[in-house]
């Protein structure tokens, strides 16, 4: 069993440390400048990561806890974001 998923999948309360932003093969423009925007707002390699609530209709937008900064994205934003998971303590 793997222990990597997409952040668009997670469930609140969920807890990774991201290990790839992108599919790195950049298909076309929009995937390229969403891929550069997420690390402009700190989804680095080795960053932490905590979702912290998700909305209402179709849990959209999710709120994240990125390191030390809240963030909220689309989970179709966060489709490009793979985690790994880290077990709570």
């Amino acid at each position: 069993m793997s222990d990597t998923f997409k952040l668009s999948e997670a469930r609140k309360g969920a807890r990774g440390v991201i290990v790839r932003v992108g599919c790195h093969h950049r298909e076309d423009e929009h995937t390229a400048e969403l891929e550069r925007r997420l690390i402009e707002l700190g989804f680095v390699e080795g960053a932490r990561v905590e979702l912290l609530h998700e909305g209402l209709f179709g849990r959209n937008p999710i709120a994240l806890k990125v390191d030390d900064m809240r963030v909220a994205l689309r989970r179709h934003e966060a489709a490009s974001i793979t985690l790994r998971a880290e077990v709570s303590a």
